[in-house]
């Protein structure tokens, strides 16, 4: 069977009329992915925020301590000797008592020289005049070494933190402060408080929403903040010439509160 030429010009004309038929329908479905993904000038797209917090509250089930141990020797390694001496005796008593030795860090050491000023009496003094006296000559030389070593502890039974600090301030150490009580995974209320507020962000949403009459596309933005833990009950502070007294002092632990604030923009439809 032979074709015309005028099938052949029809059928021509009609694949011509669907491809233009498809172009259109295609240009179409790529507008509309591209406006919904934001990716068409957002200076046309309304926008509205809605702010949610949220607080998870939870007792310590830590408590970190810090000491550190100050010595002064005419040499570096006697300096450095004395502050091992003292250190010993500290690690040993907070083993004895539970501590684990991954939960006892060294967050600083350091040796310093120190110094004091000679005057030079063989030097020819200058004489003082209405403007004042010049100073004696002399220079100042290094008359021994101090040697430091700072240590952080973390206490996971937090009912023997008492007991243990008073214990550790009879050992020797130089400085000791805390308790400061915390939560040991901390980023699990975090979580939790980051859900509460986003929950009460979209439950405003959506009142509004019905109120106002609009639709709300997709979220355009999100921002938080806060998620820094909120201390009930202030740390006790203790030194070391507060561990003469006869019993541990009840250190109250209180409750910490994580929070999260958070800011959710919708495009409006």
């Amino acid at each position: 069977m032979e074709i015309s030429h005028q099938d052949t010009k029809n059928l021509y004309k009609a694949l011509f009329a669907l491809l233009i038929v498809l172009s259109v329908y295609f240009g179409i479905k790529v507008l509309s992915e591209f406006r919904s993904y934001g990716r068409i000038s957002s200076q046309n797209v309304n926008t509205i925020s809605f702010t949610g917090h949220g607080e998870i509250t939870a007792v310590p089930d830590i408590a970190n301590i810090y000491f550190s141990i100050r010595k002064e020797a005419k040499t570096v390694k006697d300096a450095q000797a004395a502050v091992a001496v003292v250190e010993k005796i500290a690690l040993d008593f907070l083993k004895s008592n539970g501590v684990a030795e991954k939960d006892i860090k060294t967050s600083n050491a350091s040796f310093n020289p120190k110094y004091d000023y000679k005057y030079d009496d063989t030097a020819t003094v200058m004489p003082c005049t209405m403007y004042g006296c010049p100073p004696r000559p002399g220079k100042s030389v290094i008359t021994g070494y101090e040697a430091y070593e700072s240590i952080t502890v973390k206490v996971r039974n937090t009912d023997e933190v008492g007991k243990i600090m008073q214990g550790l301030g009879t050992t020797g150490v130089s400085d000791l402060s805390g308790p400061n009580f915390a939560i040991d995974d901390e980023d699990a209320l975090k979580g939790q408080a980051r859900k509460k507020a986003i929950s009460e962000a979209k439950a405003k949403a959506e009142v509004l929403a019905k109120d106002l009459g609009i639709r709300l596309g997709r979220i355009a933005s999100f921002n938080e903040s806060g998620n820094y833990p909120i201390y009930y009950a202030k740390a006790g502070m203790m030194s070391a010439d507060s561990a003469s007294a006869p019993a541990p002092a009840e250190i109250p632990k209180g409750e910490n509160t994580i929070s999260s604030d958070v800011t959710i923009t919708y495009e409006i439809r």
